[in-house]
């Protein structure tokens, strides 16, 4: 359980079964109300990061700033599933827009760490203050919005936490062409007399020998590397396509906020 030390009304507890070897993450930082722990997967599943957080309505910007910087810290490692009462009821989560700064800055944070957001449904009376986030596809599913928990006036969100493969260290081999001797390669390439080799050769036989040649070239001159696995790094739907749609969306954003952009630019860009 944890409480903050700027407001005492809220805190969050986060309850694990006996059955999972989970480890809690401890955070410096006091103001901030938030839990994290760590779930050491069993067999070929992943480590996953659960966090829960409550977020008081007057909470001041330099905490949001606070949080913001934690969250990426978590984000380094693992997967993540991040639960709470954020406070944020002027988001529109389906266009993902805000009225307020903080509200806004609390948006750029979710889209720079590339979370997602599956609840849709208010929470509490009309306002969608609960929010479910996490940075893997597929790792949650079932997500339900409905009932109670005690003297709450909330309702509950309910949900499956799927998990993720463990992942297995390439032992992919591939050429590094960034530590590449290409003076080196131009060489011996230059150095063996192609005109006199190849003449007489038919085609087969020629290809072959100038493929031969080639590829001792490139062993002596091009160092191999181990191809490094970035699959947990991004998710598995976000292309080069969708990246330069971000991109172009945060960057109008920003222009928005510096007056230099109309908000029905940034409106259409976002429903588009």
């Amino acid at each position: 359980m944890s409480l903050g030390a700027a407001c005492r009304c809220g805190g969050v507890a986060l309850y694990v079964r006996e059955c999972f070897d989970c480890t809690e993450l401890h955070d410096c930082d006091d103001k901030v109300e938030c839990l994290w722990v760590r779930m050491r997967g069993k067999a070929d599943k992943a480590d996953i990061v659960l966090g829960v957080c409550y977020r008081p309505p007057d909470q001041v910007e330099e905490t949001d700033e606070s949080f913001c910087k934690r969250l990426a810290v978590v984000l380094e490692s693992c997967a993540l599933v991040l639960v709470g009462d954020f406070h944020f009821p002027d988001v529109c989560w389906k266009y993902n827009t805000a009225v307020s700064k903080q509200s806004r800055r609390f948006l750029e944070c979710v889209e720079d760490n590339f979370l997602t957001q599956p609840v849709g449904e208010p929470t509490r009376g009309g306002a969608l203050l609960d929010l479910l986030f996490t940075n893997r596809e597929g790792l949650v599913g079932g997500v339900m919005v409905g009932g109670r928990l005690g003297l709450s006036d909330h309702e509950m969100i309910e949900f499956s936490i799927l998990g993720e493969a463990r992942k297995v260290a390439s032992k992919t081999t591939t050429m590094d062409f960034r530590r590449a001797n290409f003076g080196l390669f131009k060489a011996l390439v230059e150095r063996v007399p192609w005109e006199t080799v190849l003449k007489g050769k038919g085609v087969q036989e020629g290809w072959t020998f100038f493929k031969k040649e080639i590829l001792m070239a490139q062993d002596q001159a091009i160092p191999m590397c181990r191809k490094s696995n970035r699959r947990g790094k991004r998710l598995a739907w976000l292309n080069g396509e969708l990246l330069l749609g971000l991109k172009k969306k945060r960057r109008v954003y920003h222009l928005w906020r510096k007056g230099r952009a109309t908000w029905e630019e940034y409106r259409d860009l976002v429903r588009s």
